[in-house]
C-alpha cells in the first residue's frame, strides 16, 4: 500500500531512544485532513496521554485550513488515536511502570487513512546525547577516509 509522509519528530529521535515503533490510526474531522494534505502540521511538542480508556495525541498542531472559515477546529486540541484497548492498556501499563513515554513520530498517508506512527521511548540523557553524536561524527570520519581511499 502506498505510504506518504508527511510530517516527521527529529527532535524526538533526539531527545528519545525509541524501544518499540506502532502503527495508530487517528479521529480527524474533513478540514484538518485538508490541512494535513497541505503539510500544514506540526509534532514537536507533541505527546500521547491514556485518558478515560483512550489513547489520546496531545500538543500536535495542524494549522485552520484557509478555506474552513466555521469549520475549523481548535489547531492544538486534543486529538483520539485508534487502537485495540488491549494495546492502549498494555501501552499504559509499560508508561506507568518504566517511565517511558508514548511520542508521535510521524504522521503519514496510508492508501487515503491518516496514519500516526508511535514511539515507545525512553529519555536521553545529556551525556547519551554526547555519545551519540560522537557515534555519528566518527561514523562521518570512516565513510569520508572510506570514499578518498577508493577514488585512488
Amino acid at each position: 500500500m502506498l505510504t506518504k509522509v508527511i510530517a516527521k519528530n527529529k527532535k524526538a529521535l533526539h531527545d528519545y531512544t525509541v524501544v518499540e515503533r506502532l502503527e495508530a490510526g487517528i479521529a480527524l474531522y474533513g478540514t484538518e485532513v485538508k490541512s494535513i494534505r497541505a503539510g500544514r502540521v506540526n509534532l514537536k511538542e507533541s505527546f500521547c496521554v491514556v485518558e478515560e480508556g483512550q489513547l489520546v495525541v496531545v500538543g500536535m498542531h495542524i494549522s485552520p485550513y484557509e478555506q474552513g472559515n466555521l469549520f475549523n477546529r481548535d489547531p492544538l486540541r486534543k486529538r483520539v488515536l485508534l487502537m485495540h484497548r488491549r494495546e492502549i492498556m498494555r501501552l499504559y501499563g509499560l508508561v506507568k511502570q518504566e517511565g517511558m513515554a508514548l511520542i508521535p513520530l510521524s504522521l503519514y498517508f496510508k492508501g487515503q487513512h491518516v496514519k500516526v506512527e508511535l514511539g515507545l521511548c525512553k529519555g536521553k540523557r545529556q551525556h547519551d546525547k554526547r555519545a551519540a553524536a560522537a557515534e555519528r561524527d566518527a561514523k562521518r570520519e570512516i565513510d569520508r577516509a572510506m570514499r578518498s581511499r577508493t577514488g585512488d
